[in-house]
């Protein structure tokens, strides 16, 4: 098979953020702040933060639901995209980790944009399901792995006709190549991996940015 994606070295990987990065300061302190924490790589990087608030935009989302918030970067990236009317809907449980996103929320003018409820998101998606089902225009799933094919139902019921649903670190490091990595998170990965492959509620594809991003778009 002919590999087509070119080798990313940490110099060409500076070049493309210094020749195309938009961040704002607000998004750049958040994201210096968070990368002092111990789980500091759950942050997703910057140009995927970039890429995703071009999609939301492109689309023109108004309802935008995110599994796993942890400082509020991407919700932040998405809600200074979106108009003002928008509401973003930021599912989570750490109260700790989110009380960073809410000061630079507040501090970019964009926290009217976010509801934010903290409890376990499988229970917040099932009061969603019951209240708002096939509103949302663009979803974003980055949580706990071994929820993933559950957060993906969930939100495909959620997500309108024509929506998009983003799933992170579809890569997992690589180790959904490596079959000596057996843990229930990879595994996890991997079967939702293979199952939207075949999956024809939807429309796919992957975008090789961060750990990997998949794209499925609801038919």
């Amino acid at each position: 098979m002919l590999k087509t994606i070119t080798s990313m070295s940490d110099q060409l990987y500076s070049y493309m953020v210094d020749s195309w990065s938009r961040e704002t300061d607000v998004m750049r302190e958040l994201r210096q702040e968070t990368s002092a924490l111990e789980m500091s790589a759950m942050q997703i990087s910057s140009d995927q933060a970039q890429f995703m608030a071009f999609l939301v935009k492109l689309i023109d989302a108004r309802n935008i639901i995110e599994i796993g918030t942890f400082t509020g970067y991407s919700a932040l990236a998405m809600a200074l995209a979106t108009h003002d009317e928008c509401k973003i809907t930021c599912c989570d449980v750490s109260e700790e980790w989110t009380s960073m996103g809410k000061r630079y929320w507040d501090k970019a003018g964009i926290s009217h944009k976010i509801e934010l409820k903290l409890a376990p998101a499988v229970d917040s998606l099932k009061q969603l399901l019951s209240e708002k089902k096939r509103c949302f225009d663009f979803a974003f799933i980055d949580a706990d792995k071994a929820n993933y094919d559950n957060y993906y139902e969930a939100c495909l019921a959620l997500v309108r006709p024509g929506g998009i649903i983003a799933i992170d670190n579809v890569f997992w490091g690589g180790s959904v190549v490596d079959e000596a990595q057996q843990d229930e998170d990879t595994q996890a990965i991997r079967n939702l991996n293979k199952k939207l492959k075949s999956d024809e509620r939807i429309d796919l594809s992957i975008v090789p940015i961060g750990d990997g991003l998949t794209l499925a778009m609801k038919r």
